[in-house]
């Protein structure tokens, strides 16, 4: 107040300025989607909750995508018309990925002896065993592909 040189009494001067949320941080929609009920005059479940719930059952069971899409498919079809639930996997993931839970993709040895980080990065055979860490994928313009990947879901962010 006092850089303002409000602190003579008149505050009721001071602009109020309303900002909209950054245009990245889609997070508010995710607020938005906790509070939309997943049909009209439900009152057990919203978006968020249902899609979090369904990526646990997929999680829990080791579905693949597909078995995810077969079962939202079937479960769309018997909730009322003009229900909320997203249609697949791809957009419940696109929905669930403001919570910033994204995980980041390490080459390894087939044989699990090492991983191909930091100061490995840039080989491309392994150091214990001499396996090749990539095969040869001949059908897409011969671009490589490490034949295991770990996927490292770091903790820091998620505090």
């Amino acid at each position: 107040m006092d850089v303002m040189r409000m602190n003579q009494g008149n505050v009721s001067q001071c602009p109020i300025v309303e900002e909209e949320p950054n245009a990245d941080a889609r997070f508010f929609d995710l607020l938005k989607d906790s509070d939309e009920s997943l049909w009209d005059n439900c009152t057990n479940y919203n978006k968020l909750l249902t899609v979090a719930q369904v990526f646990t059952i997929k999680s829990d069971h080791e579905l693949s995508e597909a078995g995810y899409d077969k079962i939202i498919e079937w479960t769309r079809s018997i909730l009322p018309e003009g229900n909320r639930l997203k249609e697949n996997f791809y957009a419940a993931k696109f929905m669930m990925k403001p919570l910033g839970l994204g995980y980041q993709k390490i080459d390894m040895c087939p044989n699990f002896c090492m991983l191909y980080c930091f100061e490995n990065a840039e080989l491309t055979e392994c150091m214990t065993c001499g396996h090749s860490c990539y095969k040869i994928r001949t059908g897409r313009g011969k671009t490589l592909m490490a034949y295991k990947k770990l996927r490292c879901f770091s903790i820091t962010p998620r505090l």
